[in-house]
């Protein structure tokens, strides 16, 4: 069942989530080949997750690689690939002593076994960690996730698991990737795109979006402090009016 924010009626984010965008551009603009960007993003995330912790944000989801980045040229995926295994390494024992839990989804089918050997690894060892709860989009598509929610539904019901008349958005909630975490109360897209590319369709029905020209590469802590503040002058109507 998913987890009730205890902030829900409150000024303060307990999920934030960020659409990590402008690694490119940013190696573009320096003359360095795109996984240089990747690279200098990664940087980034530590400075939002020591934002989060900071500043008692709880959850904290990023957009690491969409089902779509697979079309990508071989070489930069294959990269990227290679990069994500770095840092799954690198970062886990950090993670693990700063007392934060690690969550991937997305499809795993389409990781190779060594990343995913990886990352059943990192979430063993961090599952009871509780001062901030990272998940990781890998391999995510918003839609394709909503589809697979709905083909698990399909199976409990046809084995008699479910009550398809009894169905309600509550109920659909506990068949999605996220069905142990709040929905975002706040969203981040860097590098000045103002799109959703696919990520949490469902979740982010009700999210504060907020739409930053800085490339993912120069995003700092205090961007995220920032955000906070105006998130916290906004008033929140869930579409009651």
């Amino acid at each position: 069942m998913k987890a009730v924010s205890n902030m829900e009626n409150s000024l303060h984010p307990n999920h934030i989530a960020i659409i990590m965008d402008g690694n490119g551009r940013w190696a573009k603009q320096r003359g360095l080949p795109r996984i240089s960007g990747h690279k200098k993003g990664a940087e980034s995330v530590r400075e939002a997750i020591t934002a989060c912790k900071e500043n008692s944000v709880p959850y904290l989801t990023i957009y690491a690689f969409s089902s779509e980045n697979w079309s990508r040229p071989a070489k930069e995926v294959e990269a990227l690939m290679e990069l994500l295994k770095f840092y799954l390494g690198r970062e886990l024992k950090q993670l693990h002593e700063n007392d934060i839990k690690l969550n991937i989804i997305g499809d795993r089918e389409a990781l190779s076994d060594d990343i995913n050997d990886k990352i059943q690894k990192a979430e063993e060892l961090t599952k009871e960690n509780k001062s901030l709860c990272l998940t990781i989009a890998l391999s995510y598509g918003g839609r394709q996730e909503i589809v697979n929610a709905a083909k698990k539904i399909a199976l409990a019901a046809l084995n008699n698991e479910v009550d398809a008349e009894e169905l309600d958005a509550k109920e659909f909630e506990n068949y999605l990737y996220t069905t142990e975490i709040p929905d975002p109360d706040l969203l981040i897209r860097t590098s000045g795109e103002k799109r959703l590319s696919n990520f949490l369709l469902w979740q982010l029905a009700y999210t504060e979006l907020f739409f930053i020209d800085v490339l993912w590469p120069d995003f700092k802590k205090q961007h995220i402090v920032d955000i906070i503040t105006d998130f916290s002058k906004r008033e929140r109507r869930y579409g009651s009016s």
